[in-house]
């Protein structure tokens, strides 16, 4: 057993703890991380963002390549689904490699291993080799992360019933699939193989998709999933998941039945806070395993904080490494820098992909807030035309009175990246936050970011 002390120990090396981790250290702190992996990264990088992401890439490229004449009559273009799941690990191995050299060249000590509190100041960590080491520090940062919520009746052993995480490592492509669970991470798979051609039948527990999001944005996806070939079942709950010998029967309360060859369990994800010994300090915890924080993401313990997916909404890799930023900035200097956690973009991979920055319709309208909207459909730009990617549209939301952005909402190819140029004009003080600044500023021709201009053509035109 090994004693050592630090300033600050952050748990988990995930976007959350790795913009902990490097604030911390950049401050002249001592910084040590520990983590449960034997590569840095998270969850992000070997099970959820990056591994979906590059399989969803693969994916895309696939089908593409479909429409190339005599791509066919190859028997081996045919990939099976461990394929197309492996083109990710290249892919996972930079992004491991890169994030590793971040801690050494900060001189940041990685600790393998399962933390747990002893007390307020003190951790164990058990190695994976049977070592403990005790480690102590001023202050800590929770950046543990998530894992997919498991109901205890669900049966996840069985060979056709998978999560976000196991489905990586399904091998043959099914014909047919349920996922349980419409939000954001059961969208974007059911998209996903509704691209590969399996029969998909999409389960909501609520009454729409995605009601976060513009109600304009959340129809258009529910269209195109439809068009796709998708079966979408709203306010359903299952009653019982059962497995049998080739494949999966979901049985609903509604009274509904439906068979498929695998189910995707979808719904939810949980805290990864369990066997933490939080329960001693007096943090509380939620059923999700989600920890309660303040404004500076301080749990109840004050030199104790919590960032990331632990925390809940909105459980993003972008969010998680600003709020990480953002907690370890009132750790070492005392200030809430507010600007790092406001109108954090969405990105949601669907297929066409969404974002989304700001207010949505439904917030203006409900604050009696006067606004006006502006459109561009993909199908007249010039650009999409040329790539065949058509389908989607710019909205942008500005106060019909002063002309400030208020929101911008994308539904397309591209549409994470096409988000950010609203939201760095939105992010501009005072009258440079103005949606003028599209109308006299000239775009690169043919491109997506002219739908800017065109939008706000559009939008101005309605302005009185």
């Amino acid at each position: 057993m090994s004693s050592r002390s630090f300033d600050v120990i952050v748990i988990g090396s995930g976007p959350g703890g790795e913009g902990a981790a490097m604030k911390c250290a950049k401050e002249g702190r001592s910084v040590c991380v520990v983590d449960q992996r034997h590569l840095v990264g998270g969850a992000c990088t070997h099970t959820a963002t990056i591994p979906s992401k590059a399989l969803r890439h693969a994916i895309q490229r696939f089908v593409e390549m479909r429409h190339v004449p005599g791509f066919r009559a190859s028997p081996d273009a045919q990939p099976s689904f461990g394929d197309l799941t492996r083109t990710a690990s290249s892919v996972i191995a930079r992004q491991t490699d890169m994030r590793q050299t971040f801690y050494e060249r900060n001189k940041v000590e990685v600790v393998e291993g399962h933390a747990r509190f002893l007390d307020a100041n003190t951790l164990e960590v058990g190695q994976p080799k049977g070592a403990v080491d005790v480690l102590t520090a001023k202050a800590f940062i929770i950046a543990s992360g998530s894992r997919p919520y498991h109901p205890p009746d669900v049966d996840f052993n069985h060979p056709c019933i998978y999560d976000s995480d196991t489905i990586l490592r399904m091998e043959e492509m099914p014909q047919s699939m349920i996922v349980y669970g419409a939000g954001v991470i059961g969208c974007e798979w059911g998209s996903m193989f509704r691209m590969l051609g399996v029969k998909l039948n999409l389960i909501n527990t609520r009454d729409k998709l995605l009601s976060f999001l513009d109600d304009e944005i959340v129809d258009a996806l529910a269209y195109h999933l439809r068009d796709m070939g998708c079966l979408i079942r709203h306010n359903e709950e299952y009653e019982r998941v059962e497995g049998q010998d080739d494949g999966v029967v979901l049985h609903l309360k509604s009274g509904k039945k439906i068979k498929s060859d695998v189910l995707l369990w979808a719904n939810g994800r949980t805290g990864n806070t369990n066997d933490l010994g939080l329960e001693q300090l007096g943090i509380p915890v939620d059923s999700r395993g989600n920890i309660k924080v303040n404004e500076a993401y301080q749990t109840s313990v004050p030199h104790i904080y919590a960032v990331g997916d632990v925390v809940g909404f909105p459980a993003l890799a972008s969010a998680a490494y600003d709020q990480g930023r953002f907690a370890a900035t009132h750790l070492v200097e005392g200030r809430l820098e507010t600007k790092l956690v406001e109108d954090i973009p969405t990105g949601i991979y669907t297929s066409p992909e969404i974002s989304s920055v700001g207010r949505t319709e439904r917030e203006l309208t409900k604050a009696e807030i006067p606004y006006e909207v502006g459109h561009a459909q993909f199908k007249s730009l010039a650009r999409a035309q040329i790539t065949g990617r058509t389908v989607g549209m710019l909205k942008i939301l500005f106060h019909r009175e002063t002309l400030e952005l208020l929101g911008v909402h994308c539904f397309g190819d591209n549409a994470s990246e096409i988000i950010h140029i609203g939201q760095a004009i939105m992010s501009q003080e005072g009258k440079a936050n103005t949606l003028l600044y599209f109308v006299n500023t000239t775009f690169n021709y043919p491109t997506m970011a002219e739908a800017y201009r065109v939008a706000a053509l559009n939008g101005l035109n309605r302005v009185f």
